[in-house]
This record gives C-alpha cells, structure tokens and sequence, in this order.
C-alpha cells in the first residue's frame, strides 16, 4: 500500500522513524515534507497528503504535528479524506474498523517514538470491517461532507 507521509515543523523529529516504519512493514512511504525545524504551516501539509488521497496516490496518509490536532482538524476538511486523532493503539486500529479512517494524525509532542511505531502499525494492519452499521455510519459522514 502507498502511504503519504507529511509533517509540519513540530512533527519533523517523528517524520523519517514514520518513513522507515512503513517502509519495514511493506508498504510504500510517500514523503511530502516538510524536511526541515524551519516553522511552516500544518494545513499546507494535511492538503499534501488529503490531495494524495484523493487522487489515488495513496491509500493511506500520516500526519504529524505537534500535538495532532490541527493537522487532523485541517485534513477532514477535505472530501473523502477521514482523518483520526489517535494516541493509543486500540484507536488507530478501531478508526479503520468502525470508521475507515485513511489519515492519522499523531502529535510528536504528545507521544514518543515507540508508540508512536506501535500506532502506525496498528493503523496499516486494519482493514474496514465493512459491516453494514459502519457503512451506514460512513455513508452519513460522507452525507455531512457532500452537504458543505
């Protein structure tokens, strides 16, 4: 699977350990920057990976901020794009479940590198579980979306 992974200044220090955690489960890192400490803006880089999303680029995206939050907030704001806050691994596995979430946001001053591996694994192993009350749940969001 093609993952885009993106990040904003504060989310820079977990970027390359989120790279080279898709890379050693088998999936395919699409780096979108940023690359460096210099202060940029979170939602330029949530509508890297929400615009790789939905042109097919990608399956999946990751998104690092500081505490997650805005990238999070900035990337549901596209169509198509469900983007979960999630900082423990039963929620980044239960999102794609329940919900079929294709971004998560961490906040790199929120956790640490282990979980957040831990997170990103659990995140990717999950497959939508396409039962019929979370399809009828996704339908009513995408409801929501189609109606501004």
């Amino acid at each position: 699977m093609k993952v885009a992974v993106a990040c904003d200044h504060a989310g820079f220090k977990l970027k390359d350990l989120a790279v080279q955690t898709v890379k050693s489960l088998g999936h395919e890192p699409i780096d979108l920057g940023t690359n460096s400490t210099d202060p940029v803006d979170y939602p330029d880089y949530a509508e890297k990976v929400g615009r790789a999303i939905q042109q097919g680029e990608a399956q999946r995206g990751l998104l690092i901020c500081g505490s997650g939050v805005g990238a999070a907030v900035a990337a549901c704001k596209m169509r198509g794009v469900r983007a979960g806050l999630c900082h423990d691994t039963y929620s980044a596995r239960q999102s794609v479940e329940h919900d079929d979430v294709n971004v998560l946001a961490l906040g790199a001053r929120v956790i640490g590198e282990e979980t957040a591996k831990e997170l990103i694994k659990a995140f990717l192993s999950a497959q939508f579980s396409g039962e019929e009350r979370h399809v009828r749940r996704v339908s009513k969001i995408e409801a929501l979306e189609a109606q501004g």
